[in-house]
């Protein structure tokens, strides 16, 4: 599926959670890696704010893209944002949406 950049250049954007690696099964603990780079993935939360409407979202970034210490209300810099939409059937149930990519996330002024 066709993915889509998100332009940011007028946006405020806050760590609203830290990065917490991404799974790819919660029971086995195993770890979601970057197909082309081999990187651990991780989630962040980012409160994204732009013409007077804040919104949260959930962003994949690869582990090369996170600094350390990147904590909750921490102005950052997204560097690469894009959406895709999905879909998949488990158990006869489909479900959709939309998910968040990011090649990194730094703070501001770094």
């Amino acid at each position: 599926m066709p993915s889509f950049k998100i332009d940011l250049s007028t946006a405020v954007v806050f760590v609203a959670t830290a990065p917490t690696p991404k799974l790819v099964s919660k029971q086995t603990g195993e770890r979601a890696m970057d197909r082309e780079t081999g990187a651990g993935l991780s989630t962040v939360g980012l409160l994204i704010s732009d013409e007077g409407e804040g919104n949260l979202y959930q962003v994949t970034v690869p582990e090369t893209g996170l600094p350390e210490g990147l904590a909750p209300g921490t102005p950052v810099s997204v560097i690469g944002l894009k959406a895709r939409d999905w879909e998949n059937t488990f158990n006869g149930q489909t479900r959709h949406g939309i998910s968040f990519r990011a090649v990194a996330v730094t703070p501001m002024g770094a």
